[in-house]
């Protein structure tokens, strides 16, 4: 495929909304879990299971994915999810504040999961792909979009709180946007099938065959060691997300307002290094990086779970958020480097990664109820190391580009 210089800047930042869209997405759902629960008078145990529901049918996402890119190409599988997204933003909407059910919510939930699972292997994909026709490192400038879509989607949920709007009024106008929104920015996708997806697809044609190509991946030694690197570094991300708040207060003894500016600071560190970590990576490489990211990370946890001040609480916290914030995405982005099964190879990445945000924090709040929250952490600790010994597997395989000039 030959792009030209103005093709591909629209590809890329096609890419980038559809990063945003989907951080906004979740942000929508998450932020209005508390008047989900009172809405619907549900125990916490029951906000657990539509949880589960939403989760399982992302992993289901996931490993449809693959197929969904051979079959469908990027632009379409993108569309098609961010699509599954909305209607079941809507569905969420209805069941929350319209008909009441907790059903109702589950199968949005499953929609809303199973799109989100989808969208994330494409979009991945093709943010390795515009790295490589770029000849520069994006992807993580690309979840830092994602996060961006966070922040915009939690204050647009506070809002509508402050303003007393309607679960469904809400929903409804989210869902209208990121389908718009969508509908708009797939039209700069190149809409191509390479020769490698032809190929795979002509050799698998039945639904079993595709499966079994899909999940042969799983036998590629250098594909489970990105595996560690994404499993350490998600678990160093979601254990912070959910216990860095409660670790400074029961852990540390401080005040609650400690622990919303601690977790505040981890997040912002976290984006920077996600904004700045492109240059980063073509100036050193991914290896060099992923070291340093797992120096940086054991150093700030080490200092979170002993310092005895504040002041060495965020630094720590900056240590720990900056050393967190590209293993992710240059994970994702070793695991598309051949072209052939790219979409399985982000696929399977991305199911460790997901397992990693789903099973982390239980086992946490498990360990912490024996140990203590700090304590527990340590085990982050060792999976970051483990992260950061599997960071060669990484490396970069040389893809020869021809752009058009």
């Amino acid at each position: 495929m030959t792009t030209s210089r103005t093709e591909l800047v629209a590809w890329r930042n096609a890419i980038f909304v559809i990063f945003t869209m989907s951080g906004l997405s979740m942000a929508t759902w998450a932020a209005r879990v508390p008047t989900i629960k009172a809405n619907l008078d549900i125990t916490t145990g029951s906000i657990g299971l539509l949880v589960l529901c939403m989760s399982a049918c992302s992993v289901v996402g996931l490993i449809v994915a693959p197929m969904m890119f051979a079959r469908l190409g990027p632009r379409r599988s993108m569309l098609i999810s961010l699509l599954l997204v909305a209607i079941g933003l809507i569905v969420i909407g209805l069941g929350a504040s319209v008909f009441y059910t907790p059903a109702l919510v589950g199968v949005g939930l499953g929609l809303f999961g199973f799109g989100n699972g989808s969208c994330d292997v494409v979009m991945n994909v093709e943010a390795a792909d515009v790295e490589k026709h770029l000849k520069r490192t994006v992807m993580p400038l690309m979840h830092a979009c994602f996060s961006g879509g966070t922040v915009i989607g939690a204050g647009i949920a506070a809002l509508t709180e402050l303003l007393n709007i309607s679960m469904i009024a809400h929903t409804l106008v989210m869902a209208i946007l990121i389908a718009g929104t969508a509908f708009v920015a797939v039209r700069f996708v190149p809409s191509r099938v390479t020769t490698d997806t032809q190929e795979f697809a002509r050799k698998n044609t039945t639904l079993r065959q595709k499966v079994r190509a899909s999940l042969a991946v799983w036998a590629d030694l250098r594909l489970l060691a990105i595996g560690v690197i994404i499993l350490g570094m998600a678990f160093a991300e979601g254990s912070a997300n959910d216990w860095v708040a409660l670790a400074v207060v029961d852990g540390h003894g401080m005040l609650e307002s400690a622990g919303a500016g601690i977790l505040a600071v981890f997040l912002t560190a976290m984006t920077a290094g996600r904004i700045i970590g492109g240059p980063i990576l073509d100036r050193f490489g991914r290896v060099k990086v992923l070291i340093g990211c797992s120096v940086s990370a054991v150093l700030g946890l080490t200092l979170f779970i002993v310092a005895p001040s504040l002041p060495l609480l965020v630094i720590g916290a900056i240590l720990w958020g900056l050393g967190a914030s590209l293993g992710f995405p240059v994970g994702m982005s070793a695991a598309a480097d051949s072209p052939k099964d790219a979409a399985a190879r982000v696929s399977a990445v991305a199911i460790i990664g997901y397992c990693a945000f789903l099973v982390g924090p239980p086992l946490i709040g498990l360990l912490a109820d024996h140990i203590g929250l700090l304590n527990a952490l340590f085990v982050v600790l060792g999976l970051i190391v483990f992260a950061g010994v599997a960071s060669p597997a990484a490396r970069e395989r040389s893809v020869r580009i021809t752009p058009a000039d």
